[in-house]
């Protein structure tokens, strides 16, 4: 972590990686198989294509490994990347800590597509930095991780 002036900046993987073994990659293809061939007995080859694509899809999404991010706060918002997310785009901002003492901070955004940015933190991040700087432009407001995240996260993403 490094602290300049008003901006923080520190690198994080984007997702905690869980290794697959090879039965959790059978079950998968045996579990969208078996689905795809009971929608071709009802007639809906379309939803069995559907049904395998998907399957493949997270597959690969399981084989992949975690890219190192580089995340920012600065005066003008929070950068992932490249990705600029402006204050004027965000309403607040929380420090989560999960079961398993993970801490992440979680904003508030103001898109419809994408309402929560979750952004995780290790133990190098200094938590009361993060929160003595978001609190200049933000309101923090108590909020739990997303259930889809919470969902990925139990089985294994």
């Amino acid at each position: 972590m490094k602290i300049t002036n008003d901006t923080i900046s520190w690198q994080g993987y984007e997702y905690t990686h869980h290794e697959k073994s090879s039965d959790w990659f059978w079950a998968l293809g045996i579990v969208a198989l078996s689905s795809a061939i009971t929608a071709i007995i009802f007639k809906n080859i379309l939803f069995a294509l559907l049904l395998l694509i998907g399957a493949f899809t997270v597959a690969l999404f399981a084989a992949k490994r975690p890219h190192l991010i580089h995340f920012e706060i600065t005066r003008r918002g929070v950068t992932i990347d490249d990705a600029l997310y402006p204050f004027s785009t965000l309403e607040s901002f929380w420090i989560d800590e999960d079961e398993h003492g993970h801490h992440s901070l979680i904003l508030k955004s103001q898109r419809l597509i994408m309402p929560y940015v979750v952004i995780p933190l290790d133990e190098s991040v200094q938590f009361e930095d993060i929160r003595n700087i978001l609190l200049i432009k933000l309101e923090e407001e108590e909020m739990q991780e997303p259930t889809s995240h919470k969902i990925f996260e139990f089985f294994g993403f």
